[in-house]
C-alpha cells in the first residue's frame, strides 16, 4: 500500500477506530471462529466462505483474523489449533496490516487520493489484477487468501470475474467474502460458498470492544454509552457512531414522534422538516431516515402474526420512503415536502394496520 493510500481515510473504516485488519481484540462470534478452527484442524477447510450479517458486527475483523492464521504456516498446519490468535508483532500480522503480504489479495473500494475520490464500487479490472495472484503457487507452499469487503460493492462484471475463480479454485486457496446482505449476493456465488451468518453482538461484547479501543472512546460518559447501545442494534460501528449525546437526543425526538402515530404533532413535524432542509443537516437527515426505517422494520417484526395483507400498508410506505429519498438525493430536491408527507403517509399506514 502506498503512502498516499495509508494516509487516506479508508472507505471501509470508521474514523478514529482501527481498521479491521489492525484489530486484534475479538469478542463474540465464537461459533463462527470455531467453524474455521474445525476446518483447519481437519485439513478440510472449505475454499470459499460467505460471511454475512449486519454491518459493523465484526465480519471483516473475523476475515482478517482467519487470514493471519492461514497465512502463518506454523498455525495453519497445526492439528491442535485452539484459536485464531496471531500476535500483533509477528511478520504475518505486520504484512497483513500493511496489505503487503504476497499471498493476500483484498478486494474493496479504493480509498481517496489527492487526485481521485474514493471509488463507489469494486471494478472488474481490480478483481482481475488481484486474482492474478492465484495463477502461481504460494512461495512457501501455503495458502493464498482473497478477502472481499464487501460483496455489495462488486459490480456484475466484477462478481462474475470472482465467480470464475471460485468455480475452479486452485489448491490451497481461500476466499473470504464479507456481505451485509448475503441474500442479495449473486446466487451462483452463494451456491459455491459455505455460508456463515454472524449475529448482532451482545451489549457486554460491545462494551468490551469499546474498552479495547482506549481514548477517546473510553472517556465517553456511561449514560451516553447506555443510550448508544439502546439504538446500536448489536453493531459496534453503529454504537460508536452514536456515542454522541446530541445524536441520541435527536433519535429520541424522532422516536417520540413515531410513537405518537397515527396522531401527529404538526408543529413539531414542521419544525423538524425545516431543520432537516438546511444545508448543514445532512447527518441529521440521514439519521432521521435510518430511525424511521428501523421503526417500520420493528413494527413489521412485532406484528408479523397479523399477516401480509394487514401489514401491506407499512411495507408500501417503507418502499415509498426509500424511493422518494433516492429521488431527493439524485435531483437535489427540497427535503421539507418529503418530511411532511413522510409522517402523513406513516400515520395513514398505522391507521390502516390497526
Amino acid at each position: 500500500m502506498s503512502r498516499n493510500e495509508a494516509e487516506a481515510v479508508e472507505p471501509d473504516q470508521l474514523e478514529g477506530a482501527p481498521h479491521p485488519r489492525e484489530q486484534f481484540a475479538f469478542y463474540g462470534h465464537r461459533e463462527g471462529e470455531g467453524a474455521f478452527i474445525e476446518g483447519l484442524r481437519s485439513g478440510r477447510l472449505h475454499h470459499a466462505w460467505l460471511i454475512g450479517g449486519p454491518q459493523g458486527i465484526g465480519k471483516a475483523t473475523l476475515a482478517y483474523r482467519v487470514a493471519r492464521t492461514v497465512l502463518d504456516p506454523g498455525r495453519s498446519g497445526n492439528p491442535n489449533l485452539a484459536n485464531l490468535d496471531v500476535a500483533r508483532d509477528t511478520g504475518v500480522s505486520r504484512q497483513v496490516a500493511a496489505m503487503s503480504h504476497p499471498n493476500l489479495a483484498v478486494l474493496r473500494r479504493a480509498p481517496a487520493t489527492d487526485k481521485k475520490a474514493a471509488s463507489a464500487t469494486i471494478p472488474v479490472d481490480a478483481v482481475r489484477r488481484a486474482l492474478n495472484m492465484f495463477g502461481s503457487t504460494a512461495a512457501d507452499g501455503g495458502y493464498r487468501v482473497c478477502i472481499v469487503d464487501s460483496a455489495e460493492d462488486l459490480t456484475i462484471s466484477s462478481a462474475n470475474a470472482l465467480l470464475k475463480m471460485i468455480e475452479e479454485p486452485p489448491p490451497r486457496s481461500l476466499f473470504l467474502i464479507v456481505s451485509h446482505a448475503p441474500q442479495r449476493v449473486l446466487p451462483t456465488i452463494r451456491s459455491r460458498c459455505r455460508r456463515l451468518l454472524l449475529r448482532p453482538l451482545e451489549d457486554g461484547d460491545i462494551r468490551s470492544v469499546i474498552a479495547s479501543l482506549g481514548s477517546p472512546w473510553t472517556e465517553v460518559p456511561g449514560e451516553v454509552v447506555d443510550q448508544a447501545l439502546r439504538y446500536g442494534e448489536g453493531s459496534v460501528r453503529r454504537t460508536l457512531e452514536l456515542l454522541d449525546a446530541d445524536k441520541v437526543s435527536f433519535i429520541d425526538q424522532i422516536q417520540r414522534l413515531l410513537a405518537g402515530l397515527p396522531r401527529t404533532d404538526t408543529r413539531q413535524v414542521h419544525a423538524l422538516a425545516e431543520a432537516l432542509s438546511k444545508r448543514d443537516a445532512e447527518d441529521s437527515y440521514e439519521l432521521s431516515l435510518e430511525t424511521v426505517q428501523r421503526w417500520v422494520t420493528d413494527r413489521l417484526r412485532e406484528n408479523a402474526g397479523l399477516g401480509a395483507a394487514r401489514l401491506a400498508p407499512l411495507v408500501e410506505v417503507c418502499e415509498k420512503i426509500a424511493r422518494m429519498a433516492r429521488e431527493i438525493d439524485v435531483f437535489n430536491l427540497d427535503r421539507r415536502p418529503f418530511i411532511l408527507s413522510l409522517f402523513d403517509d406513516l400515520a395513514d399506514a398505522v391507521r390502516r394496520t390497526a
